[in-house]
């Protein structure tokens, strides 16, 4: 069976680039229930929705543009370094914005997408139980999110 990276650089040949596929594969990989792909839109500090999977129609205003720096996709971005929680219902850290409660996902992890230092978005994956994803596991996204870079850039 072939690894998460080598299934997503297939997805990647494609063209045009099925973004919805390539995050429903991720997703799928790491067994979570929901998550987000954006992509940092040029010359400005706002991540725009590029596919999402499972997130409630009512919270996609607050979803569709979020800028560098607000919530987990934000500070991501803004930190260059993936951000996780373990349960986002009960984070008390102000990273989760009240708003990410209403997805009733718990376990959650922001990367940054990140190629040769320069920042193209982020990609979001959780779980609807408390979990804390493992340092290879960060890795893995880290490396499905360098594959992004290197055909959105």
């Amino acid at each position: 069976m072939n690894s998460i990276p080598e299934k997503i650089s297939i997805l990647l040949e494609k063209n045009p680039i099925d973004w919805q596929n390539v995050l429903e594969e991720t997703i799928s990989h790491f067994d979570c229930s929901t998550g987000t792909l954006h992509f940092l839109r040029q010359n400005t500090s706002i991540l725009e929705l590029q596919a999402q999977k499972g997130i409630p129609d009512f919270l996609m205003p607050k979803v569709s543009e979020i800028p560098i720096g607000k919530g987990m996709a934000g500070i991501a971005a803004e930190r260059m370094k993936p951000v996780e929680m373990c349960n986002l219902q009960t984070d008390a850290s102000g990273v989760a914005r009240p708003a990410a409660k209403e997805t009733k996902v718990e376990g959650s992890l922001a990367a940054p997408l990140i190629h040769q230092g320069k920042l193209y978005g982020t990609i979001g994956i959780a779980k609807p139980v408390s979990y804390d994803f493992t340092e290879e596991e960060i890795s893995s996204l880290m490396e499905i999110g360098n594959l992004i870079c290197q055909k959105i850039n």
